[in-house]
């Protein structure tokens, strides 16, 4: 019975052991995944785009179009930024839209004219170099209390920024926090006229600014205007 008893408590150990190291795998996995190793970049912002290419590619490719590139090489600036995947859906609404209209469609980036490339991508830009900390906190269900706070991007459109605290198991704003930016649509209605992207990842420090990754379901633009601008272009 003594030795039986052992093998039950060395078993249990050994199953002990084996789940430690499964929740330290886990947790080394989220740590990687999430970009929470060392979120500084030892370049400039738009070398910090193009050395990830799977993420921001066309991105880096429509600086250089728009004539960007000395902005994101030297200015300290916040760029929330917009994914390949957000210009992929906005460049499929667009070539629906050509071709219902019965103009040709787009084949390459460069068949979109530099000035509208221009218009679109500084939406996303804002100077000084702002993180997570340094943004309010929003409730878009108490706007009232928590309205978070209205920035002018680059070519001085209006959009409302916020950090949203979730709640966890019934605490109110306990759990996790990530931010969120709404373009502001109507400025009669500055509260209530938002069209909001979620951030993905945050705070990531190329040594000029800083860089807030967007989810990958946002569609650059934020709305039909990009479509209806490269439809007049055309």
């Amino acid at each position: 019975m003594r030795n039986y008893s052992k093998k039950i408590r060395w078993g249990l150990g050994l199953f002990s052991l084996i789940l430690l190291l499964l929740a330290s795998c886990k947790k080394d996995k989220y740590y990687f995944d999430g970009g929470k190793s060392d979120p500084n970049f030892k370049g400039t912002m738009l070398q910090y785009l193009q050395s990830k290419p799977v993420q921001f590619d066309t991105i880096a490719q429509i600086i250089k179009i728009a004539g960007l590139e000395k902005e994101f090489q030297q200015d300290e600036l916040t760029f929330f930024a917009p994914t390949d995947q957000s210009v992929r859906s906005a460049l499929k609404n667009t070539n629906n839209y050509l071709y219902q209209t019965g103009k040709d469609t787009l084949k390459v980036l460069t068949d979109i004219r530099p000035q509208i490339w221009r218009k679109y991508l500084m939406m996303y830009m804002f100077k000084g170099a702002n993180r997570m900390k340094d943004y309010y906190q929003l409730d878009i269900n108490l706007k009232s209390v928590y309205p978070g706070q209205n920035y002018y991007s680059y070519n001085n459109v209006i959009f409302n920024i916020g950090v949203i605290f979730d709640d966890i198991n019934g605490i109110k704003y306990a759990g996790y926090r990530h931010l969120t930016i709404g373009y502001v649509t109507d400025l009669n209605k500055p509260t209530d006229s938002w069209v909001s992207a979620d951030i993905s990842s945050s705070d990531i420090k190329p040594l000029n600014g800083v860089v807030h990754t967007l989810n990958t379901n946002h569609i650059f633009g934020f709305d039909y205007g990009f479509v209806y601008d490269v439809y007049a272009g055309k």
